[in-house]
């Protein structure tokens, strides 16, 4: 990939009594893409957000938004990027109106029609304070301020985090808006609702202890992972054992069958085990969530095959 819109390389942040938040992140978004970024809590992922943002400063590697390290990057260059944190706070005695007038100040693409029209399509009142509007409609007021200021690289940190689910496809239309209106614009988005992510990600890396454990397009992750299952019938000897299935990141055994799910290239993978008489196999898709949950849930590992963009 070259250029890449959000890069990140070898990006570690351990915090005063040795805990380690990121732990050799590696990651490359490129311009005019969607990239989702999972993971349980405390894997990391606002801390790597808030390295990328130059709010933090790592212990080891380097963060760059559009080339530059916002760290030490002007006010020109930090104009380009815009950030809605986990617990965006906005001026609560300011109204939406008066918080637009004061941040087109900061953002040379400041568009102000476009703020006015979103705000009505929030149902945000542009006359009342801030601080007198119900959670979810500031929290769409923080949002309306980072769409309005047409950024190049838009960084979203668990933005639905209070919206109800009206609110977040609106929010999941607009980020889609974006990406038309702004060529190029690139869009990290972190969250914990996976079904919003499958609406909008190109790409999805997948967090785990301070590092991405994989990263690939969201429609190869899904098509190259699925469920198999596998039904041991009333012929097979004594005592049988079932051969191993190819690519399995995890598996259960209740009875006579055994579910796993298999990192699987090609159906082929299966033959050996379609062969045994007596044997049948079958082989379902399964979505992201899912996904997720073999990985993490209670008593998995965590284990996947490392992938790139």
């Amino acid at each position: 990939m070259s250029d890449p819109a959000i890069e990140a390389h070898d990006l570690s942040k351990t915090f005063p009594g040795g805990v380690v938040a990121v732990n050799g992140l590696d990651l490359a978004v490129p311009r005019d893409c969607v990239y989702g970024l999972i993971g349980r809590n405390g894997a990391g992922k606002t801390t790597a957000i808030r390295m990328l943002m130059g709010l933090l400063r790592p212990n080891r590697g380097t963060a760059r938004l559009l080339g530059a390290d916002m760290w030490t990057a002007p006010r020109e260059q930090r104009a380009r990027v815009a950030y809605v944190s986990q617990a965006q706070q906005v001026h609560g005695w300011m109204t939406p109106e008066e918080l637009c007038h004061y941040a087109s100040h900061f953002y040379e693409r400041w568009d102000g029609p476009y703020a006015r029209d979103l705000a009505e399509r929030f149902g945000i009142p542009w006359q009342t304070q801030v601080g007198l509007l119900s959670g979810g409609e500031q929290r769409k007021a923080a949002i309306l301020l980072a769409f309005a200021a047409r950024p190049e690289v838009l960084l979203l940190d668990e933005p639905a985090a209070g919206l109800d689910p009206i609110a977040r496809r609106e929010l999941i239309d607009e980020i889609i808006d974006v990406l038309s209106r702004a060529e190029g614009c690139a869009v990290l988005f972190s969250t914990h609702i996976i079904s919003d992510l499958e609406r909008i990600a190109e790409y999805v890396g997948i967090m785990d202890r301070g590092r991405i454990v994989t990263s690939a397009r969201l429609e190869d992750l899904q098509s190259h992972t699925k469920r198999v299952q596998v039904i041991l019938g009333d012929t097979l000897p004594p005592g049988f054992k079932l051969p191993v299935i190819p690519g399995t990141i995890r598996s259960t055994v209740e009875g006579p069958v055994v579910t796993a799910v298999v990192r699987m290239d090609t159906e082929s993978q299966l033959d050996e085990i379609r062969r045994i008489p007596g044997v049948r196999v079958n082989v379902f898709p399964v979505g992201l969530e899912e996904i997720f949950i073999e990985l993490f849930g209670r008593g998995a590992r965590g284990e996947f095959m490392e992938e790139s963009l």
